[in-house]
């Protein structure tokens, strides 16, 4: 399972959850740190990454476009990274099962 962070997630997430989600990476391990929203899209869509973000834009895109790619909205406000990996964690099999559904785009954890 690939999971893209976005900026606004630590990029500590990929080595923290690397056992749940070995081919996760960072925005800024591809040079996207800065990139606006619809090259970020672009590029979890190229290459298969499901995006995993804080930022409501991409609630907003997935909507208007639809998958690929998919994406994962974190909610849990103003947070620590650890609270964010504990999520993630907690709900492996509902991440797994979003993967493997064909017609969900979206997919909120709190």
């Amino acid at each position: 399972m690939k999971l893209l962070f976005d900026e606004n997630l630590s990029h500590k997430l990929v080595s923290r959850l690397a056992d749940l989600y070995p081919e996760s990476i960072h925005v800024r391990d591809k040079g996207l740190k800065t990139s606006d929203d619809t090259n970020v899209w672009e590029y979890a869509k190229t290459h298969g990454y499901i995006i995993v973000s804080k930022d409501e834009d991409f609630h907003h895109l997935s909507f208007v476009r639809g998958a690929p790619p998919k994406v994962i909205g974190i909610y849990l406000g103003n947070c620590t990274t650890k609270a964010v990996e504990i999520l993630l964690r907690h709900h492996q099999e509902t991440v797994t099962a979003f993967t493997n559904d064909s017609e969900t785009a979206f997919l909120l954890l709190r």
